[in-house]
Parts: C-alpha cells; sequence; structure tokens
C-alpha cells in the first residue's frame, strides 16, 4: 500500500481504521461542530486510490447514541467494512447482536468532545458495558487525554476487555506527559491493549507538519515499541472541523516515515485484522 501513488489496480485489503460518515440530513447534538456531508462514497474512493479496501467507521460525537448513519453506511459496505458504536447502557443485548451483524466490534468512550461521555459517567458505563461487550470479542476505544491514562488503565485492569486509544493516545505538541502517566500507558500496552497512529493534525500543526515532524516521529517510534504488533492506522477522514483538511498522502507519510515502509505495511494490512476481523 503507497499513499503517495494512486493504484490502478483493484483495492487492495489495506485497511484505514478511523474515519467518519455524515449525512447532513440525519440529527446532531448542538454544542459542537456541525456536520457537512461525508458519504461513505466519497471516502471509499479516495481510499481505493491509495490502495486501502477496508475502511473502520468510528461513530462520530455529534450524533450520540444514533448510530443510524453508521448502520446505514456498514450495510452499504456490503460486510466489507467495520464500525465503532456509541452506546448507552440501556442498550439491549438484541441491539447489539444486530450491530455485530453489521460488523460493528467496539464501543467508544470520547473524553474529548464536548458533546462526548463526561469522564464520571464513562467509567459508570464502560463498568456496566464491559462484560456484554467481551461477549460478542468487542473492544472500547477511548478517545482521551494523555491525564486519564491512569484511569483507563485502572477500569482495564478490573474490567479486562480489549483496549484501543485514538490518535497516539492523545498526544498533544505543547504538553509534556508526566511520568506516572507513561506509566500507566505502559501498564495499558503490557496489558494488550492497541493505540491508532492518526490524527497528526490534531497535535497542533497543518500540513505537511514540518514544525511537528521530529515529535510525531519520536512519539511514534515511542508507541511502537510500548505497542509493538498492537498499531493500527487511520485518516481521521474528514477532519471535522479544518478549514484546510490534509491530503490523504499527508496522512500515511508521517508514520511510514517513522516506521519504514515493511512495518507500516504490517501495520495497515495484517495488525487491523486482529481487532477488527
Amino acid at each position: 500500500m503507497r499513499a503517495n501513488a494512486v493504484s490502478k489496480q483493484a483495492p487492495s485489503d489495506g485497511w484505514d481504521c478511523h474515519v467518519h460518515v455524515f449525512d447532513p440530513a440525519a440529527p446532531s447534538l448542538p454544542g459542537h461542530y456541525q456536520p457537512s456531508a461525508a458519504p461513505l462514497a466519497t471516502v471509499e474512493t479516495l481510499a481505493h486510490a491509495h490502495g486501502v479496501g477496508r475502511l473502520v467507521l468510528v461513530q462520530p460525537s455529534v450524533y450520540g447514541t444514533d448510530n443510524r448513519v453508521l448502520l446505514a453506511a456498514l450495510a452499504a459496505g456490503a460486510g466489507r467494512h467495520r464500525g465503532v458504536a456509541v452506546v448507552d447502557t440501556h442498550i439491549s443485548d438484541a441491539e447489539l447482536d444486530s450491530m455485530h451483524a453489521a460488523g460493528v466490534r467496539g464501543v467508544r468512550f470520547n473524553l474529548v468532545s464536548p458533546v462526548g461521555n463526561a469522564a464520571d459517567r464513562a467509567a459508570t458505563d464502560f463498568v456496566q458495558l464491559a462484560g456484554r461487550l467481551r461477549a460478542r470479542g468487542w473492544h472500547a476505544q477511548w478517545y482521551a487525554h494523555p491525564a486519564q491514562w491512569p484511569q483507563i488503565a485502572a477500569l482495564h485492569a478490573a474490567h479486562p476487555l480489549p483496549c484501543v486509544l485514538d490518535h497516539l493516545a492523545g498526544l498533544q505538541a505543547s504538553q509534556p506527559v508526566p511520568p506516572a502517566h507513561w506509566a500507566a500507558l505502559q501498564s495499558l500496552a503490557d496489558g494488550g491493549a492497541w493505540v491508532k497512529l492518526s490524527g497528526w493534525y490534531r497535535l497542533g500543526a497543518d500540513a505537511p507538519y514540518a514544525k511537528l515532524q521530529t515529535h510525531i516521529a519520536l512519539h511514534i517510534a515511542h508507541m511502537a515499541r510500548l505497542f509493538k504488533r498492537h498499531l493500527v492506522w487511520g485518516s481521521d477522514w474528514p477532519h471535522t472541523g479544518q478549514h484546510s483538511p490534509p491530503s490523504y498522502a499527508s496522512l500515511w507519510e508521517p508514520a511510514e516515515q517513522a516506521l519504514g515502509q515493511g512495518l507500516m505495511w504490517e501495520v495497515a494490512n495484517v495488525y487491523p485484522v486482529n481487532l477488527y476481523g
């Protein structure tokens, strides 16, 4: 899979493990961004041109627990893609089973978005849902700041469930990470957690990320040492809130430069099957 050359062949089995789809006609929560149209067909075409044939559709915070847009996109993908939903504790087992059949493989807890999960509520919901998610082979996906790593590590230690950390685990370029937080991340990695190599633009600079290139490379390399074969890559398309969305290639290249072409190929083609397959 090469992000700097358009493939003229059929899409490969490469994975983009973090994209969103939006339908402006769908109701969204107030207090955050208003989504523009971002249909599945558009990201499929873009991804296919770069050798990516499989997508993980992540429920955006603005739709709350209304997963209808995500589930419709999974149905349109005819079983090729996977999903990460947002649910509450009142969801029925029948609904979870239906989501599983549609391709959902995890539940997202968003501690960053203003319309995401409150940290205390997310912890309570996680505890109540963990057993039901584990029974279906699902994981918990966290979008969180480094300060919240200790809480996440404690939750997963007490209630074993596969853990996935969004966007380089929420690292920020301008915020150093205290040793205690790194220790919590080490604990998560030792327990089998996964990390998404994604979201460079969230680190505080625009593409081509020249100001952050060294910073990004160091953190990607550090994540590779910690998480080993539990790395996946995501474009975070369509880059909500960005006035100048980055190119698809620019979201692949920093990771490939940090890891090397061989390891990056495994990150995008091999490792995701163990988490989403």
